[in-house]
Order: C-alpha cells, then structure tokens, then sequence
C-alpha cells in the first residue's frame, strides 16, 4: 500500500498553499470558485482521503456517534437505525452500533466505551434490566449529549422520542370493545420499570375503565418483549379453567403476540374464533402469520430520524432544552381481532 496522500502533497501538485488546499476541502467561501473545483478535482484523483484524527483534533469533534439498543431481532430497532443513520450521514458523521441485549450490564459497559471513544453523542434506548438510574443522571451531569428513544429514563434532564404508547394501546384495547363487544379482554405485559411497558399497560387500562369494565388480575401476565416470554405468558392464560379465560389478548408487543398466538394453536385453539390477539408495533412479520395480526404501527423509522436530529442539535449547541417528542401510531386492523 501507498503512503496516504496529505494537504501538502496535493497543494505541491498544484502549486499553492495548504491552508488554501484545506479551505477548499472544507467548503470554505474564501477560495474562489475555479481555484476550489481544481483542488477537489485533485484530490479525487490523486485518491486523498480526509485524516478524521486529526480533523477531529480541530473541531473537537470525531464525527462518531453511539446508538445502543436493547435487542437487534426485533425488527422495530433496525428501521430506527436507518432512521438514525439518514440523518448522521448527511452530517458526515459515523455510527457506532451496540447491543445489551436486555442486560443492564452490557448496556453499561456499552455507553462506557462509548464515552471511552469520545463519541459526540450517544443515543439510547434501555433495556428491560434497568433498575438504578444514577448512572443515565451521571451521564447527563457529565455533559455527554444523550437522548433517549422508543424505552425512556424519564425526568433526569435528557430528551426522548417516542410514539404515543398510552393512547395506541387504549385504542387498540377500545377497537376489541366497542367494534367486537369483547368483555373479557387480558394483557400479556411488559415490565413496568420500562416506559412502553409501564404506558402500554395503563393504556389498557384506561380503555376498560372508560368502558366499565373490571379488570381481572388472572389476566395480566408479565410476558417481557419477547416471544418466548408471549408464549408462557399465555399457556398461564390457557391453564385457567375455560369458562374464566378472556376472550382478546392485548399484547405489549408483536413478538409476544407472535408467542401467544403459538400457544394458542398448541393448544387446538384457534384465533379469532376462541381467543382474538392484538399487538404493538407492526413487525415485518404481522399480515404474514397465519392469521394477519392486528397491531399498532409504530413509525420507527421515524423515531430514528426525530433522535437522530435531536441530539445532532445538542452537539451543535443549538439545543439545551430537554424535549419529551411523542409520535402519533395508527393502529393496522388485520384478522386477529375479528374483523
């Protein structure tokens, strides 16, 4: 391999200065027009590259930024990612991507050697471990840029963006009401120390209550976010003697529907006709199971690029204001629920 080309080799090619060769690269207005289009013209084709070490010396910047997610098989988080990624690239700035796999431990080290890298900003999604908050409210007081999305830490002093949890999932629990008459209607749900799971459940709520209709404690099960977690959730349901089953399932997410709607035909039971299903977040999968899944569609890729956007601010200095940015979900009636 070649030594890499420098400021100075393509400003002694040309004959000028390398402070003229380095404002040309960098889009400065004091270069003339003619003089620029030949230094980048040079450049391509003597196959210069920029040095980010030491630009980044400059600028105090590196141009990298950290995304740590909770779980990379859920199909919601890569669409955040392209999200996240259409707007970095734009800015010239790099990704670093992380999985904690729903482990507070690996999240932790993860943002820590993230920070290690002097990343410009991290963006952050929790997973379902997450107990003590001390250490996201020594992040923020630290300065690091941090935005949460989709799973948030609230009231520590970073920004979030997310859909609207709550109010899709009492939709999605109202449409099993009021369009199908369901009575007996039970949640497999997620961990209330996460948000989702904690807003998606008082949704719930909120819809039976508005209808007056009891809840039942024998159905609620905690099921987690994913699909094994749906599927022992609901073989708890399929245990109870018939006649004190529910007749709808609301689902905190699509995987655990997915599980459920497993357990359900293990059982010889069939959806809609025993048990109608709903889920959260429109997965790739949902119109194609067996039975199309009624869901809420989350625009993740939305998600990511409002993030992404957010936290580009912070580094700039344009923004120092915490935000709580909420996205408005539809919900995608499919078969699932009798319709």
């Amino acid at each position: 391999m070649g030594k890499q080309v420098t400021l100075k080799n393509i400003a002694d090619a040309l004959g000028v200065s390398t402070m003229t060769v380095s404002r040309a690269l960098n889009d400065r207005s004091n270069v003339d027009k003619k003089t620029k289009e030949k230094i980048i013209q040079k450049a391509k084709s003597m196959g210069y590259t920029p040095n980010r070490v030491a630009k980044s010396l400059v600028s105090r910047k590196t141009q990298t930024i950290g995304v740590v997610i909770p779980e990379i098989t859920h199909a919601f988080f890569p669409e955040v990612v392209r999200g996240i990624e259409e707007v970095t690239y734009r800015s010239d700035y790099q990704l670093i991507l992380t999985n904690a796999n729903e482990q507070f431990e690996r999240e932790q080290h993860a943002v820590n050697t993230l920070r290690s890298q002097q990343v410009d900003g991290i963006l952050i999604s929790s997973s379902q471990t997450v107990e003590d908050y001390a250490f996201y409210k020594e992040i923020v007081n630290s300065k690091t840029h941090l935005v949460f999305f989709d799973r948030c830490i609230q009231g520590i002093g970073a920004s979030c963006v997310h859909v609207n949890d709550r109010e899709s999932s009492e939709l999605i629990t109202r449409h099993l009401i009021e369009v199908h008459q369901y009575e007996k209607i039970a949640h497999l749900s997620g961990p209330r120390e996460v948000t989702i799971g904690r807003e998606r459940y008082m949704g719930y709520q909120e819809a039976l209550e508005k209808s007056n209709l009891t809840e039942n404690r024998d159905w609620i099960v905690e099921a987690g976010f994913k699909e094994e977690g749906g599927y022992q959730a609901m073989k708890k349901i399929l245990e109870l003697p018939q006649s004190d089953q529910p007749r709808a399932i609301v689902c905190v997410n699509d995987p655990v529907a997915f599980g459920a709607m497993e357990a359900i035909k293990e059982a010889g039971r069939k959806i809609p006709d025993d048990f109608a299903i709903t889920g959260f977040s429109d997965e790739i999968r949902a119109p194609l199971v067996e039975v199309p899944l009624t869901t809420v569609h989350q625009p993740a890729y939305e998600v990511g690029r409002r993030a992404a956007e957010k936290l580009l601010k912070l580094i700039d200095g344009e923004s120092e204001q915490p935000e709580d940015i909420e996205i408005t979900a539809t919900i995608q009636i499919r078969k699932s629920c009798g319709c």
